[in-house]
């Protein structure tokens, strides 16, 4: 799962780029909401910014200088720094590796401790920041905002330092309540995390006790974060509903400075209203294991249109983040008998979240996800460890095993032996006829170029719909036009997955690529990446543009650091005449990654391209039925 944030990155692509404002939905924060009373305000920054994110969270500590402690409002700061992404000093402070302890002024900082190599993967450490921030700098109202990678349910940070130790749930918990426990503070006012993913039932759910709002994304966050001069607001007695707005307000407004105001997604949750979720989710969990397989194909088919968060074309590396409340309202929608509970769900999320901030990419997101990968071999079982969770994994449990169930004949299968092919409209359409759309999830096709081995390389996916009025009859389309990126040297061929939402108008492409770093010779300093970019549907111009990279060790991404003179390669996936699978390289060489100046186009194949193209449908319990045809390109 990945990370905090992503510098997008203005290419120019197909017939150009025109940025369109995100589309927000900000809800005026409850006034009875549960965060203290108007007064001064201790804002405290725990920044692991010992990682690929240190120059973004340098930025963000020089905006903290910009507004500076005051006379209602103390900004004191855990800095722990890398020893090479950045070297930049910041407000007074020359550059420096490791952990300081700051008082943050207005355009200067003031240094309280030299900490050195610190771990700020150790709870310990966390909770020690919390009851020193508090016990030197009382107020009347404590914020706390930890910065770096997140990765959902998992945690946040991974301290390079300190082999990535990470923070998990149950460790920032257990810090929270040691550290309030110490100071002699029962909650924080406003919890706050910088990071990518971090909006979640779960989160939400854990640390309800530890304080009264949480700020977090859904999605994953751009590379410049928040706005840290928003907190100008808490210089004047205001309470935490109201801080954590203008918190939102500035990271959404500063999102449309750098024009990836597409793609975010930002929500302050009442966490005194969690435990109404809590029992609202169990009992529409419950609701769901009473009736089992009989209501198991609408989940399935719910979960496949539902907004998703860090998505990926590999699903081993996607994060498998869906949005609770779309989900929930969609379930209810096609299973009546569910629909109370999936109403009373919904009405509870709609309740506890304050405010929020989406984009046309996240149009609709409702401010809480939760953890649902689709078939069980993509479950991580670390998540049954978690508590509370409402009763969903013994819904996942039960839907698995429901999956595991389907008997063969009623399993996803196409009854002919090849699909149906015809070229007009400048695309190709394949179609096929299928047993029965009863437990069918999805629909999708990918196309790639025949080798002269015989292996198939796949240059895309995209959605493919099937019918439910007893057709029974899957569809596909190609535009017959492949993606290029080129460094203005060199132009290579890239493998892309493409979804659309036509209530936004927008189209999601998702590449995934490899990026090496300058010195890297025998690859060690690989590292995966997923090329996120946000066009208009129909004009197809590039809104937003992120590259992401995707850290194996804690299973989340964060946005690219990337030397100009290192080299990206886009991935195409190779299928060999026995079926196996591989993503490799598109070419013997790469592309200079100087990120903002990469060019991306497509480009319709030639004339006399043999391509083969490939129509599948799967059931919510995984299984998979394909037809295919080779044809030649006219």
């Amino acid at each position: 799962m990945m990370e905090r944030r992503a510098r997008p990155l203005l290419a120019a692509v197909m017939l150009g780029m025109i940025l369109l404002g995100a589309s927000a939905c900000s809800f005026e924060a409850d006034a009875d909401a549960s965060s203290a009373g108007a007064g001064s305000w201790t804002v405290l920054t725990y920044s692991i910014a010992d990682t690929d994110l240190e120059p973004y969270m340098m930025v963000d500590v020089d905006e903290m200088g910009q507004v500076g402690s005051s006379e209602n409002l103390s900004i004191v700061a855990l800095v722990d720094r890398a020893a090479d992404y950045s070297s930049d000093p910041v407000l007074g402070l020359d550059d420096w590796a490791g952990g300081k302890l700051l008082e943050i002024n207005e355009g200067s900082a003031t240094e309280l401790e030299d900490l050195g190599d610190v771990n700020t993967g150790d709870p310990a450490v966390l909770a020690d920041f919390i009851t020193r921030g508090i016990e030197e700098y009382p107020a009347d109202n404590y914020a706390l905002i930890i910065s770096d990678h997140g990765a959902s349910w998992p945690g946040v940070g991974g301290d390079e330092s300190s082999d990535y130790d990470s923070l998990s749930l149950a460790e920032i918990d257990t810090a929270l309540a040691s550290g309030l426990d110490v100071a002699g503070v029962d909650k924080l006012d406003l919890l706050g995390f910088d990071a990518c993913l971090m909006a979640t039932y779960e989160v939400a759910s854990t640390l309800a006790p530890r304080a009264d709002l949480l700020l977090a994304s859904q999605e994953l966050e751009p590379g410049h974060g928040w706005d840290y001069t928003a907190l100008d607001t808490a210089s004047n007695p205001v309470n935490g509903a109201t801080l954590g707005s203008a918190l939102l307000a500035g990271f959404a407004a500063q999102a449309t400075d750098e024009g990836n105001e597409s793609e975010i997604t930002l929500s302050l949750v009442d966490l005194a209203r969690m435990p109404a979720v809590d029992d609202a989710l169990a009992t529409f969990s419950g609701a769901l294991i009473d009736r089992g397989a009989a209501v198991a194909p609408v989940v399935g088919v719910s979960l496949a249109g539902t907004l998703g968060f860090g998505r990926s074309p590999d699903p081993f590396e996607d994060t498998h983040m869906t949005d609770l409340g779309i989900l929930a309202g969609e379930i209810g929608v096609e299973a009546l008998d569910v629909s109370d509970a999936a109403d009373d769900l919904v009405r509870s999320i709609n309740d506890a979240v304050l405010d929020k901030v989406d984009g046309l990419s996240t149009l609709g997101a409702t401010g809480l996800s939760i953890y649902f990968p689709p078939q069980e071999e993509y479950f991580s079982a670390d998540y049954l460890s978690l508590d509370p969770t409402g009763g969903w994994s013994d819904f996942l449990s039960s839907y698995y095993g429901a999956g595991a169930g389907i008997p063969a004949t009623d399993q996803a299968r196409f009854t002919a032996a090849e699909g149906e092919v015809s070229f007009a409209d400048d695309g190709l359409y394949i179609s096929a006829p299928f047993a029965s759309a009863e437990n069918l999830a999805e629909a999708s096709i990918r196309y790639g170029l025949v080798e002269a081995d015989g292996s198939i390389t796949f240059l895309g996916q995209e959605e493919a719909t099937f019918s439910t009025d007893g057709t029974g009859l899957a569809e596909g389309y190609f535009d017959l036009t492949t993606m290029t990126i080129s460094d203005d040297e060199d132009t290579v061929t890239a493998y892309l997955q493409l979804d659309t939402d036509e209530g936004a108008g927008v189209t999601t492409i998702s590449v995934p690529m490899a990026y090496y770093a300058p010195d890297d010779v025998d690859g060690e300093t690989y590292q995966d990446v997923l090329l996120t970019i946000t066009t208009d549907a129909e004009t197809q111009d590039v809104l937003t543009e992120t590259y992401y990279a995707f850290n194996a060790d804690l299973g989340t991404y964060g946005e690219l650091t990337a030397d100009p003179a290192g080299i990206i390669v886009p991935e195409v996936l190779n299928v060999l005449a026995d079926g196996a699978e591989e993503w490799l390289a598109t070419s013997d060489y790469g592309l200079y990654a100087d990120l903002p100046y990469l060019q991306y186009d497509f480009v319709r194949l030639a004339p006399g391209t043999e391509l083969y193209i490939e129509l599948g449908v799967i059931d919510y319990g995984g299984n998979t039925s394909t037809v295919s045809a080779t044809v030649t390109v006219p």
